[in-house]
């Protein structure tokens, strides 16, 4: 009996350190894995509420422009990126300068996505929603209405930033 316990003893010593020094390694993993994780999930919602966006904008295409207006009905163009977002479940600022400014992710030109908020002029006064494959929903000047334009060199020549809203 005593040979059985002190083997069973020595089993179990042995077992402990080994068992004691594998949680950690496990837990660093976890908690990695973890991270990326949520940081996709973060991703895969910013990407459903950028859709999202898009389309709440696109269905505003024929309302007229009208300054500081925030819909329904009609738009000044930080009113309707706004509005659109916030369909989206992000709620913004109400202009141009104060979205870009609380909005914390900013891309490039070439990094712009779907439902990214492009900003243009000097004072980033005018703004749009990116729609993708080159086009904006915007809601462009007092006397027209909300549109999808082509973003030309004319834009890219006054292209003074953009943000993804929602991260």
């Amino acid at each position: 009996m005593l040979t059985a316990t002190a083997a069973l003893g020595a089993s179990v010593l042995t077992a402990g350190p080994a068992e004691a020094a594998a949680p950690p390694q496990q837990a660093v993993f976890v908690t990695s894995a973890a991270k990326v994780s949520a940081k996709q999930a973060r991703a895969a919602k910013q990407k459903k509420r950028a859709a999202y966006a898009v389309k709440y904008a696109a269905k505003q295409i024929g309302d007229p422009y009208r300054y500081g207006a925030t819909g329904p009905g009609s738009w000044d163009c930080s009113g309707l990126a706004g509005g659109a977002w916030r369909k989206a479940g992000v709620k913004l600022p109400r202009t141009t300068q104060q979205i870009y400014r609380a909005v914390k992710k900013k891309v490039s030109w070439k990094g712009a996505v779907k439902g990214d908020l492009l900003f243009f002029y000097g004072g980033r006064t005018h703004m749009g929603v990116y729609a993708g494959h080159g086009y904006m929903i915007h809601a462009p000047s007092s006397g027209k209405r909300v549109k999808k334009i082509k973003l030309t060199k004319y834009y890219k020549r006054h292209f003074s930033g953009a943000v993804r809203p929602g991260l």
